[in-house]
């Protein structure tokens, strides 16, 4: 699945079972980014849905040997994940919607290994571009995208609703 991934790591599709995990990590992670309105937007924008309908379009790494609960998908020691689809809509398009790595784990390659997976899946499924978004607040996310090569919008105010300003970001596949 993804093969590039640092010692102790490993790579899977997410489950069910994944997504309280996957919250718990939500706002160590982010590091308190916006405050108490960025704890509640982060969660709102990781609802069970993704961990029910979109599972074999998203990634999570786990460290190795580190669960809990006895069994995978019941609680292993997240280390990052990927949460893409193919859109419905724009049958050449794919979307990373939310993307997390350990801060402790950071420029190991991991997230670069995530979205190298993701591209390979898109291409897989006749995608050319691959979409995302982040905070105008979120320049460690700005600095990463851009170095992968996406191309970045300036601020859309009001993106997703009033205050809610987004960067979008677009790359093509065939050109790289």
């Amino acid at each position: 699945m993804i093969d590039v991934l640092p010692g102790g790591l490993t790579a899977r599709h997410p489950v069910e079972g994944d997504h309280p995990q996957v919250l718990a990590v939500l706002d160590e992670w982010w590091g308190g980014l916006k405050g108490a309105a960025g704890v509640l937007e982060r969660s709102l924008l990781l609802p069970r849905l993704y961990f029910q309908h979109f599972t074999t379009t998203s990634f999570l790494v786990e460290r190795e040997g580190v669960q809990v609960g006895g069994r995978q998908g019941d609680g292993g020691d997240v280390a990052a994940f990927l949460v893409g689809f193919l859109s419905q809509t724009e049958l050449d398009a794919a979307y990373v919607h939310f993307v997390g790595v350990d801060p402790r784990l950071h420029g190991q390659g991991i997230g670069r290994a995530l979205y190298r997976a993701f591209f390979a899946l898109a291409r897989s499924h006749g995608r050319r571009y691959v979409h995302c978004i982040t905070s105008p607040q979120n320049t460690a996310s700005q600095s990463f995208h851009t170095r992968l090569g996406f191309t970045a919008s300036g601020v859309k105010p009001d993106y997703d609703g009033p205050g809610l300003d987004r960067v979008t970001f677009s790359i093509d596949l065939a050109a790289r």
